[in-house]
């Protein structure tokens, strides 16, 4: 049975003088996919100001907007609530000719790619390999997550939202950021699809009805084979109950929670609350 959960992230950027003008982005609205049922969701501005909304290339739902006053603050809360999708079965799979057949290689080509997150060195790609000559492919998915969790160091600001798998491989340390683009870059090297998850996982197992934790954003991937399959490398669990999406992508740049630029002073300050309540 699924978990209901609410979702409230709240960003507030304070700048030393007040900015003339700003042009927006954010990516903080669920989406009804793959077992996960929205039941609300919102995103609220301050200073008020009109808010146009769009689904982008890789299906997620974005809220743009514009800020054409004098303001020296810029407070944004996406708010949900969403019945999550149970952990899939773990599919038959298909074979490694399947996989590299050409019409699978046209149809995912976006996601066998190497990017500037997931971009490896010879030793990756040899570490890659030999899970491919050992194993079928959903074996392979498998032993990835389990290898990235027993050879990484899970570490709050070892690395920065702009650090590679590959850097964050080297120094054997990162979030969860870079425990899921190692694994897409293993993935893709050997012929898996595999693309980028965001959204929430819930702090507790046990996830007592009613009480509000604080969270914070996740990455996770999912990888194709045959079906898209969800894996967490930075946690032993399947992806399930606890998992809220909020989007997905080849990698983080294309599902970062807020983008923007902005014309005016500098930014003095950021504080980023995430709140989740199970309700049901």
């Amino acid at each position: 049975m699924s978990w209901r959960i609410s979702t409230v992230h709240h960003s507030t950027y304070r700048y030393k003088e007040p900015v003339v003008t700003s042009y927006n982005e954010v990516r903080l609205t669920p989406h009804s996919s793959g077992g996960q049922l929205v039941l609300n969701s919102s995103v609220t501005v301050s200073p008020t100001t009109s808010l146009y909304r769009y689904t982008d290339y890789f299906s997620t739902h974005v809220v743009a907007f514009d800020i054409p006053d004098s303001h020296d603050e810029l407070v944004v809360v996406g708010s949900s609530v969403v019945d999550t999708a149970t952990p899939r079965p773990r599919p038959t799979g298909l074979s490694w000719s399947e996989l590299d057949s050409e019409e699978i290689r046209d149809s995912y080509v976006e996601y066998l790619r190497p990017t500037s997150y997931a971009m490896g060195d010879e030793e990756l790609f040899e570490i890659a390999r030999q899970f491919r000559n050992e194993m079928s492919p959903i074996d392979a998915v498998e032993l990835v997550k389990e290898w990235i969790r027993s050879s990484m160091t899970y570490e709050l600001g070892a690395t920065r939202v702009s650090t590679s798998a590959l850097e964050a491989w080297r120094s054997r340390r990162g979030v969860c950021q870079d425990f899921a683009h190692l694994g897409i870059l293993l993935l893709r090297s050997i012929g898996v699809p595999s693309r980028y998850v965001s959204g929430y996982l819930h702090p507790t197992v046990e996830g007592e009805i009613g009480v509000t934790l604080a969270g914070a954003g996740h990455a996770w991937m999912e990888c194709w084979v045959g079906a898209w399959y969800p894996i967490d490398p930075t946690h032993p669990d399947r992806v399930g109950d606890r998992y809220v999406t909020v989007a997905r992508g080849r990698d983080y740049a294309d599902v970062a929670p807020f983008r923007g630029i902005y014309q005016g002073g500098v930014l003095e300050g950021l504080n980023v609350t995430v709140d989740l309540t199970r309700l049901a």
